[in-house]
């Protein structure tokens, strides 16, 4: 490629997407900025760049984890399920359910421990270090516990209106989700209990440059962990099985995919058996890591996770696993400039300012795979 050539392509872009021009010039002014605050004395350590991208790595794959079944709804139904906040909680509540319960058996009766936060924290002693089989108990529940309601909702609202225009689908998921917000809210009440034992939770000291250290909470370790297993796992179910291969094909066209003999309904059926498993399981991961929970934080937890989708591209699964490390690590690294009142709105900057670009999405056009 000439030097003319190599000119004539930078003008047009210019000229045709001057937002990607002012991107790169943000990107690079604000990586200057970090690295003039780490030299400046008394200015941003090491420690805490470290400690703001490494939170920012665990709120992102949490958003991820949990986006990636809302993702694969989409590309697979063609509808955006607002439902899907809901079923993070109601995974997350029947997990913690069944987590107390093993964790509390034969110290407290029956009723005390399945309603969640009648006993001191610190009297039932649940931890990743103290009690690990009923946290993995407790994870598998919330997963099937999630799929069956998934399959139940499908079969009773989605099934009917198959057929029908994606923005009834959509109403009857807000409809969905204010039935199962408000069922939680019944059975549980509205207040937020605590889940954790947070003196038993390990923590482990990592060396970072400048004689500072990264604590890394055990609850985040599991985190990371879980969800990078898991959304590997979606990688290799998509790239190397039969159902990974038929739910690509329907994500790219449903009618030929239905010509060529692949059982659509069967792929729908598997669609909401993984998305919902991932939903239950991210759920019960995030109120881990955060030690509590209450009826609606899987709803507040939605307009985070549709922003991971459709900064990586909505239909994408690659996309919102990383739209989701995006918006965590902006929303934890903006906190290097502004208050933490404000990080959201910076996370939904990142957002923005990635569409006005590429409106379809960082994967656009990646559908499913």
């Amino acid at each position: 490629m000439g030097i003319s050539e190599t000119y004539s392509r930078g003008r047009n872009l210019a000229v045709s997407r001057p937002f990607v021009l002012v991107a790169v010039a943000v990107v690079a002014i604000l990586t200057l900025d970090i690295g003039r605050r780490l030299a400046a004395p008394g200015g941003l350590t090491s420690a805490q760049l470290a400690t703001f991208l490494w939170e920012g790595l665990v709120v992102g794959l949490s958003i991820g984890l949990a986006g990636v079944g809302l993702s694969m709804t989409y590309s697979i139904l063609n509808f955006a399920n607002f439902g899907h906040g809901d079923y993070v909680t109601s995974g997350a509540f029947a997990g913690w359910a069944v987590t107390w319960l093993f964790a509390g058996a034969g110290q407290f009766d029956l009723a005390t421990l399945l309603f969640i936060g009648s006993v001191s924290t610190r009297d039932l002693g649940v931890s990743m270090l103290e009690t690990p089989l009923a946290i993995l108990a407790g994870l598998i529940v919330a997963a099937a516990a999630t799929i069956g309601l998934s399959l139940l909702i499908d079969r009773l609202v989605y099934k009917p209106m198959r057929d029908d225009e994606g923005i009834s689908l959509l109403i009857a998921s807000i409809g969905v989700a204010l039935a199962l917000r408000y069922t939680i809210f019944i059975v549980f009440g509205q207040r937020t209990r605590g889940l954790t034992d947070a003196q038993s939770v390990p923590e482990f000291a990592i060396p970072v440059g400048g004689g500072g250290t990264l604590d890394v909470g055990g609850h985040e370790l599991t985190l990371v962990v879980i969800a990078a297993a898991l959304m590997l796992g979606v990688h290799l179910l998509l790239q190397t099985t039969k159902l990974g291969k038929a739910m690509r094909a329907m994500a790219d066209n449903e009618d030929l995919a239905q010509v060529t003999g692949i059982p659509t309904e069967r792929v729908v059926r598997f669609t909401w058996i993984i998305g919902g498993g991932l939903a239950g399981a991210s759920g019960f991961l995030i109120a881990l890591e955060r030690g509590a929970m209450n009826f609606q934080f899987g709803w507040i937890l939605l307009l985070m996770i549709f922003a991971a989708v459709i900064l990586g591209g909505i239909g994408s699964i690659y996309g919102a696993m990383f739209g989701g490390v995006t918006i965590g690590i902006a929303q934890n690294l903006s906190l290097v400039w502004i208050p933490s009142e404000f990080s959201t709105v910076a996370a939904f900057g990142v957002m923005i300012v990635v569409l006005l670009f590429k409106p379809d999405g960082l994967f656009s056009g990646v559908t499913t795979a």
